[in-house]
């Protein structure tokens, strides 16, 4: 898949980064600078404590910093976990600067691997945390009925520990199922050969998250 080489137009576009389960916002450095190409984004890394808060805690903190930002455009971008983080925010709030979403990996109608490991681990709950407990566990079907377009990046190389906790019997990215990650309402949704990490790593996610935010669809 080629670069956009197209120029900015204008100034960079805002856009906020958030990190998935049992990260800090470190392993975010590579997609950024990625995202950052050819300078039509500005990236603000978003971090949160991923186990010991609930979700209503992560969701109140991303608005918060939301409404710090003095743009007049606001995209955001969230890998598995956070993708959640994101859209339960933009499911409270329509005075946000306008722009789109982008969630990659995101388990939006549960996840069969949080539910083995909550099963199968006599602590499983207590290191998946709160929030995964309640959208991916104790979880009801997703829909997006917000004005925003969001798009779906999700993985099917196999690759991960998520198929020691379930039986992951279709297309996956190693931990989450690409059913898992449909979300009706979305604009668009693309399956891209990487694993639920390597999405972080991955030039094609990348440029493909970089395209729907500049044209709110996936480029084929």
């Amino acid at each position: 898949m080629a670069n956009d080489s197209k120029q900015p137009d204008g100034p960079p576009a805002t856009t906020v980064l958030v990190h998935g389960l049992w990260m800090s916002g470190f392993q975010l450095q590579v997609l950024k600078h990625r995202l950052e190409a050819g300078g039509q984004l500005r990236v603000l890394p978003f971090t949160y404590p991923t186990v010991s808060g609930s979700m209503s805690d992560h969701v109140r903190k991303l608005l918060d910093f939301a409404h710090a930002q003095d743009v007049g455009e606001l995209h955001f971008v969230g890998h598995s976990l956070g993708g959640l983080v994101i859209l339960r925010a933009l499911q409270l709030t329509d005075d946000l600067p306008p722009g789109r979403a982008v969630l990659l990996g995101t388990p939006l109608q549960g996840s069969k691997a949080a539910q083995g490991v909550a099963r199968i681990l006599p602590f499983g709950k207590a290191i998946l945390g709160a929030a995964v407990h309640a959208e991916c566990i104790d979880c009801v079907p997703n829909e997006w009925r917000g004005h925003r377009d969001v798009g779906v990046i999700a993985g099917s190389m196999g690759l991960g520990l998520g198929r020691l906790f379930a039986d992951l019997n279709a297309d996956h990215d190693g931990t989450v199922l690409v059913e898992e990650t449909k979300l009706p309402g979305a604009k668009d949704h693309i399956i891209v050969s990487t694993s639920h990490t390597g999405m972080l790593f991955s030039t094609e996610v990348a440029e493909q998250a970089r395209w729907f935010l500049r044209t709110g669809s996936f480029r084929r």
